[in-house]
């Protein structure tokens, strides 16, 4: 029982901390579209945040088509599966003990 609610807890903070991700992803992607200052500071952090896994995901898809950059969709996508999948698996684990 108390593995269990563990196990819950867990997966409900991975949950949260995927759905902040996915917002960030979304306002770094809006605030790219408006050439923002690069030394402002909200930027520099979003930068940061984000860039190490668009970089990522670059070397290994090309993800410019048409001048557009997939990229956030991309990462939208394997978060939303990652959501969807693996932190259910996660409650159901819990569930059973």
């Amino acid at each position: 029982m108390v593995l269990g609610t563990f196990i819950e807890a867990v997966a409900q903070i991975l949950s949260m901390i995927i759905n902040f991700y996915i917002w960030i992803v979304i306002i770094a992607a809006i605030i790219s579209w408006v050439r923002p200052d690069p030394y402002n500071p909200i930027v520099q952090i979003l930068y940061k945040l984000t860039e190490p896994l668009y970089a990522k995901i670059r070397s290994f898809i090309p993800t410019i088509i048409g001048g557009i950059d997939l990229t956030p969709f991309i990462i939208i996508i394997a978060l939303h599966f990652i959501n969807a999948f693996f932190v259910k698996l996660l409650f159901n684990l819990a569930r059973s003990l």
